[in-house]
């Protein structure tokens, strides 16, 4: 397919921008391309354990120059996925949600004005990555949500890469929490459309005029997909030629790297 001009980018961080805590060389001279022609764009990343902050200063020591309103986050999509149930809602008292995950979940529930707890009951539960996940943080996430606490997760990473290998992501930990309570989560992650349409809203852009970037065709591209997106996939990460044969989804463009992109 002849290659379109886009007004936005959304782009992919691990496997498309980096390897772990190496910088893809071809993705610096990539964003500066961008940046000198003045496109804007974003990194949307299912990470939900870092606040923008913390992941510009890790892009800004790999050469990339950066800032943190630059990146959206699952936690900032979560977090503003319940600050517009609340404003539907039109209480008078503040919700209470049970937040279990780390800084950037927490972060970002404060910064939308969220009362966090950890303890039922409460109005929401919500599930990020938490790598100090417990049999007492199951239990009072499930007391609420017995409770009537209305259950979202940040995203459905079954496992995350490590440099000691694959270990469970906040799938897992959401999994299991949703089997004790027979309840499935809201997810608004990749691969779903809600972190696509938020991300939108900050750009300021209709889906038309924006690509999704990303090396993983089961969370990237079908989050592109289901966001209403062009999507492009590269081949520095997760997925290879080959899975597009087998996939369900399908990329609207496909490069070995980013320096064969055009923008």
């Amino acid at each position: 397919m002849q290659q379109r001009t886009y007004k936005g980018y959304l782009l992919d961080l691990d496997g498309t921008i980096y390897r772990g805590g190496e910088v893809i060389p071809e993705a610096i001279d990539f964003i500066a391309r961008l940046t000198v022609q003045g496109i804007p764009y974003l990194y949307v990343t299912n990470n939900s354990s870092m606040t923008p902050q913390q992941l510009a200063d890790k892009v800004q020591k790999m050469g990339i120059p950066t800032k943190p309103e630059q990146f959206f986050t699952s936690s900032m999509a979560v977090a503003e996925t319940i600050r517009k149930m609340e404003d539907e809602r039109q209480e008078q008292r503040q919700a209470a949600v049970l937040a279990i995950g780390e800084t950037g979940l927490c972060t970002a529930l404060a910064e939308k004005g969220i009362a966090v707890t950890d303890k039922a009951p409460a109005d929401y539960v919500v599930v990020g990555i938490d790598r100090s996940f417990s049999y007492e943080k199951m239990k009072q996430a499930t007391l609420a949500i017995y409770g009537g606490a209305r259950f979202l997760s940040t995203n459905c990473d079954r496992a995350i890469p490590t440099e000691e290998g694959l270990v469970p992501g906040n799938g897992a930990l959401t999994a299991s929490i949703a089997y004790a309570t027979n309840q499935q989560p809201l997810y608004v992650g990749k691969p779903e459309e809600t972190i696509i349409k938020l991300a939108l809203e900050r750009l300021g852009l209709a889906a038309e005029d924006v690509i999704m970037v990303g090396d993983n065709l089961e969370t990237d591209i079908a989050c592109g997909e289901n966001g209403g997106v062009d999507t492009l996939l590269v081949y520095t990460g997760f997925s290879r030629a080959e899975h597009i044969e087998t996939s369900r989804v399908k990329p609207t463009y496909t490069i070995q790297s980013l320096t064969e992109w055009t923008v």
